[in-house]
């Protein structure tokens, strides 16, 4: 278990509403909590220990665990054991490819997005010239993953720690369309099987206009975005995934 915690402040007191969750579940826990600003991370100004929660964006908790000397967790948008989910054909290319494709207009429109952490652009779906301008931060050299492009009628994020689902929650489109929860669980135990599943997750998931359930995307649980689910699952994936994250070898 932590012996207490670090919870990321946007400064002079303002928080995202998870990181605010996590504070006063984690108080009502008896469980330490100070917060620090990406400032004070950047400056190694925090004592940080592997029973030490540290919570925050992306970037600031991956900042902790290099210096405590724990190399970044992979990315899996779309693991191997849900690939019957995707309902959509994904590919691996580069910026030079896509551009290429788009200025030719070889093809449909494609969504695309670049791989790994370092986002230079955000997905969006290519169909003219005009989106190239999406591109531009991005050199030609980056890669990235593509996918037809999917119609979406409503989103929804599956929270799952150890294992067990602890909750759902809409985030876009239309919430009376239900994702269905026996492929959402059959999903969540072929992560399982396969060994891609991580202590915390969230799978997002959507219905598609055939009716179809299909996978969004797999989101690791060390930085999430909560949807409204509850604090006190949330803070269990968030303390779950740490702890992994932390534990020796």
């Amino acid at each position: 278990m932590i012996r207490c915690a670090f919870i990321q402040e946007l400064g002079s007191g303002r928080m995202e509403p998870e990181m605010r969750a996590l504070l006063e579940e984690l108080r009502e826990r008896q469980i330490a909590v100070e917060t620090f600003t990406a400032k004070q991370l950047s400056r190694a100004q925090l004592p940080l220990a592997r029973d030490v929660l540290v919570a925050g964006d992306v970037p600031t908790v991956l900042g902790a665990l290099k210096q405590l000397g724990i190399p970044a967790p992979e990315t899996h948008d779309y693991p191997p054991s849900l690939s019957s989910f995707l309902h959509r054909r994904v590919w691996r290319s580069t910026v030079r490819d896509l551009k290429a494709a788009v200025l030719h207009e070889a093809g449909p429109p494609v969504f695309a997005k670049p791989t790994g952490r370092r986002k230079r652009f955000t997905g969006h779906v290519f169909a003219s010239v005009e989106d190239l301008l999406y591109l531009e931060r991005a050199s030609a050299s980056t890669e990235i993953l593509c996918s037809e492009v999917s119609r979406w009628q409503s989103e929804f994020r599956v929270f799952v720690v150890h294992g067990t689902v602890v909750g759902t929650r809409h985030y876009g489109g239309d919430p009376s369309l239900r994702i269905d929860e026996g492929q959402v669980n059959r999903a969540v135990q072929l992560l399982e099987e396969a060994g891609e599943g991580t202590a915390g997750y969230a799978v997002d998931f959507g219905v598609l206009e055939s009716g179809q359930t299909a996978i969004v995307e797999w989101n690791d649980g060390f930085s999430l975005g909560a949807y409204g689910l509850g604090q006190g699952p949330y803070t269990d994936l968030t303390l779950a995934r740490w702890l992994e994250l932390v534990r020796p070898g």
